[in-house]
């Protein structure tokens, strides 16, 4: 299985970095819309929205995800700062106060209307944050740069609770994750900050590193909520894995868990630092 997975994160490596650093606005902006879709699908079938409402889901989704793409094609930037930060403000009011609530409280909201409410708080912002921070100076390396740091943190995660794991970290959730896999994240995460800061002319300023570091282990805990959200939903619907698309790894929404709750808040972040 071990194999397995990394294989086919070896190629999703290497397609992303080629559609990254190839593609045009235009490309990359289909690529995006097919990855929200792919995660409207995944998600219906985990909040059980069947026939006529999966359909209608997914295609306003479509209608969603298209309308963002269309408005920042006919507006000025000055007028698209109002929707993005709306549509980021939604999603730092869902992984900041609703989805740790929803965790500690253990809720069960089976009710598919609001189910699929809060799968568009998950995929739209997403999806616009992969088109934000692609375009973000220094471009497409912003994105690289929190991708990656979200990436550090999963794999050391993984190797970390594999050899030292032994006190459950959400046990009724995600028996599997450990605190000594969040404190494997964490020291990831600050090796890739340190080496980036080391190497990049962008990050590279003494100043940076303090506010890069403290970042960083704040995206973790973003990603950790991220990851625990998914676990939830899935233990809620009595599915493994989100669907099959990724062999070793599940659907699409088992390998971004952590991206939906990390690229929305980084996005927002950036924005109102050049707002600032």
């Amino acid at each position: 299985m071990l194999k397995l997975r990394v294989m086919t994160a070896v190629v999703l490596l290497l397609l992303f970095l080629l559609a990254l650093f190839v593609l045009p606005v235009s490309g990359w902006a289909v690529l995006v819309v097919v990855v929200v879709l792919q995660g409207a699908s995944e998600w219906s079938r985990l909040s059980k929205l069947t026939g006529r409402r999966a359909y209608v889901f997914w295609a306003l989704t479509l209608v969603m995800i298209l309308g963002l793409v269309w408005f920042d094609a006919t507006h000025t930037p000055e007028q698209q700062v109002f929707i993005h930060l709306l549509v980021y403000a939604v999603s730092a009011l869902l992984w900041l106060i609703i989805v740790p609530t929803w965790l500690m409280m253990g809720w069960k909201i089976e009710q598919p209307p609001l189910m699929a409410l809060v799968g568009w708080a998950v995929l739209i912002p997403t999806g616009l944050a992969m088109m934000d921070l692609r375009f973000f100076d220094p471009s497409p390396w912003m994105l690289l740069f929190v991708m990656g740091l979200v990436s550090a943190a999963d794999i050391s995660a993984y190797f970390a609770g594999r050899k030292f794991g032994k006190n459950k970290l959400a046990p009724s959730i995600s028996p599997g994750k450990t605190w000594e896999g969040a404190a494997g994240a964490m020291l990831g995460v600050s090796v890739y900050v340190v080496l980036v800061w080391s190497f990049s002319s962008f990050f590279s300023r003494r100043e940076l590193l303090p506010v890069l570091l403290l970042a960083s282990w704040w995206w973790v805990v973003l990603a950790i909520i991220g990851d625990l959200f998914e676990s939830a939903i899935k233990r809620q619907a009595g599915v493994k894995d989100s669907g099959a698309l990724l062999p070793g790894h599940g659907g699409l929404l088992d390998r971004i868990d952590a991206l939906t709750s990390t690229l929305p808040l980084a996005a927002l972040a950036v924005l109102l630092q050049r707002m600032a």
